[in-house]
């Protein structure tokens, strides 16, 4: 019996050590994942203009994607906006991007140059219509911004095409009976505290900081655009369906508002890739726009409004294959 002791407390040195293998193994296997590594290399993330939402939105995503896929080096690149995204991820100059549905369906009706590779990953938040005026400003309506000096945005903005579309509905020849100024949000307010112009145009995120700012030092209203303005640009079809009518919360702005929400026009959102972008990558990077929702909303408010249970509407565009696993793992 006494001899068999040293045998036994081998056996049970042994079992402890195959023990501690085990936990071992599997607080490696916890830490540094053994099977498929995350996707690497260099993909180009076409954001928009200075001061904008879309620019403050990428990199925000950009530093949440480096903790997420820490292989992959994301590279922003600043643009006009909307259309311009949209040709850039259809051309291949951009592997994702986000833009406007309007922009994406006007690219897909002109058959533009890649327009059959378009694919969605999210749908994310609403863009609203801004069309800011000095708060002495007799503008009252879009119909009273005939014969002013307006910034509608550069040529490849989501701005230019939405202020061309609300002019049109309001009767209103951008090229003829507005001074229209082709600059955005990065330089309108300044222009417009000015004196430079009468008004500027603005399609993005609530609230957008670059109005804000320009409230805190200007004193300015929202012009409204109504429900009259609303069922013109429905009549116009095509890329002008995607348009709603919106409440601009009260709240968005309270220096400009006094406290009242002013009727506006939305638009959605979407996070755009093409049909050949790899679909790990893909998934990984929609992955991270869902969870980081909270984190990127802290400082893009309108990221708040980025739900699972609408992402999935990329309408004009067919989900990627990627986007499509990510989906399907976290289905209830």
């Amino acid at each position: 019996m006494f001899q068999a002791l040293p045998h036994i407390g081998r056996a049970r040195a042994l079992q402890g050590s195959a023990a501690a293998f085990v936990v071992f193994g599997l607080l490696l296997w916890w830490l540094l994942p053994l099977g498929e590594s995350s996707p690497g290399g260099t993909v180009s993330f076409s954001t928009g203009a200075r001061n904008g939402v879309y620019q403050r939105y990428g990199e925000l995503l950009q530093k949440e994607l480096a903790d997420d896929m820490p292989r992959l080096n994301v590279k922003l690149e600043s643009s006009e906006g909307s259309q311009q995204n949209v040709e850039w991820v259809a051309t291949g100059q951009a592997q994702f991007t986000i833009a406007a549905a309007d922009a994406v369906e006007k690219y897909k009706l002109a058959n533009g140059p890649g327009a059959d590779q378009l694919r969605g990953c999210a749908r994310l938040y609403d863009d609203y219509v801004h069309v800011v005026v000095p708060r002495t400003s007799s503008v009252d309506s879009i119909k009273g911004l005939r014969g002013k000096k307006v910034a509608v945005g550069p040529p490849g903005s989501g701005v230019r095409l939405i202020a061309e579309h609300v002019l049109d509905a309001a009767g209103i020849d951008l090229e003829k009976d507005i001074t229209p100024v082709p600059d955005g949000i990065g330089t309108a307010p300044e222009l417009l505290e000015e004196g430079e112009i009468d008004a500027f145009f603005w399609s993005g995120g609530l609230p957008t900081s670059a109005v804000t700012d320009l409230s805190t030092d200007f004193d300015i209203r929202l012009v409204p655009i109504g429900e009259d303005i609303v069922e013109e640009l429905h009549k116009q079809g095509k890329e002008s369906r995607y348009y709603r009518a919106a409440l601009m919360p009260a709240d968005a702005y309270p220096r400009a508002q006094a406290g009242r929400a002013v009727p506006t026009v939305a638009v959605a959102n979407l996070l755009i890739t093409r049909a050949d972008t790899d679909a790990k990558l893909t998934e990984g990077l929609t992955r991270t726009v869902i969870d980081s929702r909270d984190h990127i909303g802290g400082e893009v408010h309108a990221a708040q409004l980025v739900d699972l249970r609408t992402a999935i509407y990329t309408d004009p565009l067919d989900l990627h294959e990627g986007a499509q696993r990510y989906y399907r793992s976290v289905k209830p």
